[in-house]
């Protein structure tokens, strides 16, 4: 009976492959691969030939059956695009298989965008919640960081460019101005981190287009049987964060929605506002 190896790829810069990680790769009889390409591409890089097979969200309780049986005859390993394998990536279901036939399991740790993130953030590390990603509906979204916002352990959470900007405002909503450190395209040549608070990280990635893979660490709730009410904004305060989304080239529209979740201030008055201060500062 062969060996389960669970092995970490980097999660951008090839050179945080280890050694342990690449002579597996090199051992093993086969590769499952959540993404053949750049599985392939990685391997090449390193000069590796191995059996490659697919094993990614779509496929991997129908795939089961083989890489248990590609188990029976050898030691296989999984790896995910990056990072670590049954990490908000596929590799559950196969462990918990595995572990059912006796099967070895063995991790083989590495790059970690979690871990990274976590640790240069500057927010408390002795203890965190990992959320994964976020759901996708706003709806949904809202309910699960309602479930969490008394959660005193700093938050980790993954995000994807397409949607940063309304999960930045439905944190700033449901969770208050806390902390945050937001983490871009880590251990890449573009790696950037942006350490503030929740609403100047909406007003940042308003003004500038989000690139990348995003990973973010959030301050835990200080004192959650005591959580302060939301702080509703002042008229000045709503305009002047108005205005710079509008010089950011913001549609009105969607700066007027995006102000009144973070101000706790009915969207249409916010929308009305802007515009009879602006009619004000026209006037002779």
């Amino acid at each position: 009976m062969g060996t389960l190896y669970l092995v970490a790829t980097p999660i951008g810069n090839l050179e945080d492959m280890t050694f342990r990680a690449l002579r597996t790769l090199k051992e093993v009889a086969l590769i499952a691969a959540e993404d053949t390409r750049t599985a392939r591409q990685l391997l090449a890089h390193f000069e590796i030939s191995k059996p490659v097979t697919s094993y990614f969200e779509h496929n991997k309780l129908t795939k089961l059956d083989a890489i248990l049986a590609a188990l029976e005859h050898g030691d296989v390993a999984i790896i995910s695009e990056a990072g670590m394998p049954g990490l908000s990536d596929p590799g559950y279901e196969l462990v918990c298989a595995a572990l059912a036939r006796e099967i070895r399991v063995v991790p083989i740790p590495g790059a970690s965008a979690s871990l990274a993130a976590l640790v240069a953030s500057g927010l408390p590390t002795d203890q965190f919640t990992f959320l994964g990603f976020l759901p996708r509906q706003k709806n949904a979204r809202r309910e699960f960081l309602q479930a969490v916002a008394a959660e005193r352990r700093t938050l980790v959470v993954f995000e994807s460019p397409h949607r940063i900007r309304e999960s930045l405002d439905d944190l700033a909503a449901i969770l208050g101005d806390r902390a945050i450190c937001v983490a871009r395209e880590l251990t890449k040549f573009y790696e950037e981190f942006f350490r503030g608070t929740l609403s100047l990280a909406c007003a940042h990635f308003a003004e500038h287009e989000p690139r990348g893979e995003f990973t973010l660490v959030i301050a835990g709730c200080a004192h959650a049987a005591e959580t302060a009410p939301a702080e509703t904004w002042d008229d000045a305060r709503v305009f002047a964060a108005m205005r710079e989304l509008l010089s950011a080239g913001t549609a009105r529209t969607d700066a007027a929605k995006r102000v009144a979740r973070l101000a706790h201030r009915d969207r249409r008055a916010v929308y009305q506002l802007t515009l009879d201060a602006e009619k004000v500062a026209r006037e002779p």
